[in-house]
């Protein structure tokens, strides 16, 4: 089963347009969604949240569409931003007493022991918090509520690497009863490396692809070549290029097929990173 499909999603403003999105994420699975600033990452999000009016498009959840009747679904859901919507005056205990009246599923033994496992002191207010503890805080809400389904918009942004990896290994063990899944957002490609099953890329406003994590990293070459090279290179199936000071560099999405008939190529395997720099920055046929 899905745990989130989108169908044709589009949006369309003055100077952008968000243009006939469609994507699965399967139950019991992270997908990374990766794209540069103002590709229409964070649209999707607030058109899956319902909070923008989408112009077309179908959204389900669990093979459910999302209304304002279906409280029990609503619960299965939990969402984490990159800043904190409690106010900075509250502490944890309070938000956990706002949040019983807020869910009807929600599990305030469970709450207590996510603060104590991520050691976050009850009484102290959240503007005391470092941005590590608040996102910590707002997972543990996310959590406490019985979602099975997280969405995560930049949650790691602006963490040290301790703080990061801590919340790395809380969404690895959030799924690891496989019918728990995450859609996450973010620009730190080398996070999505470590957890993410599928990675999709936007790119002004357009769905690149959505593939599985290890395909990308396993199939996906960088050939540095000179012009010799480049010009046959060129015209492999799906080839996007740039041209350095003194070579080409070629992104093969099939580079694992085509390394062995270019010998004089140096072949790499292609990171995130990589392979977003070059299809943003890149050339094609």
């Amino acid at each position: 089963m899905n745990a989130l499909e989108i169908k044709n999603l589009s949006k369309n403003y003055d100077r952008f347009q968000l243009e006939n999105i469609s994507l699965e994420l399967p139950q019991g699975c992270i997908m990374g969604l990766i794209g540069e600033n103002g590709a229409g990452k964070s649209t999707i999000i607030k058109a899956i949240l319902d909070l923008i009016q989408k112009d077309s498009g179908e959204i389900l959840f669990y093979g459910q569409k999302l209304d304002d009747s279906q409280t029990d679904l609503k619960e299965q859901i939990g969402v984490v931003f990159d800043t904190i919507h409690f106010h900075e005056m509250l502490t944890p205990v309070q938000i956990g007493s706002i949040s019983q009246l807020t869910y009807q599923n929600w599990d305030g033994k469970l709450y207590q022991e996510y603060l104590e496992k991520f050691k976050l002191p009850e009484k102290s207010k959240i503007k005391d918090f470092s941005k590590g503890m608040k996102m910590k805080l707002s997972i543990a809400v996310a959590l406490s509520h019985q979602a099975k389904l997280l969405i995560l918009d930049e949650p790691t942004a602006g963490l040290d690497p301790i703080a990061r990896d801590d919340l790395l290994d809380i969404f690895l063990d959030f799924i690891q009863d496989e019918t728990h899944s995450i859609l996450i957002s973010s620009h730190i490609t080398s996070d999505l490396e470590k957890i993410a099953d599928y990675i999709t890329f936007i790119h002004e406003g357009k769905l690149l692809f959505t593939k599985s994590k290890d395909e990308l990293l396993y199939d996906y070459r960088i050939a540095k070549c000179g012009e010799a090279d480049f010009q046959k290179l060129k015209s492999e199936k799906n080839a996007v290029w740039r041209k350095m000071d003194y070579q080409y560099e070629v992104l093969l999405p099939e580079g694992n097929k085509t390394e062995a008939n270019y010998p004089d190529c140096q072949f790499d395997h292609a990171t995130i990173d990589e392979i977003m720099l070059l299809y943003v920055k890149g050339e094609r046929i």
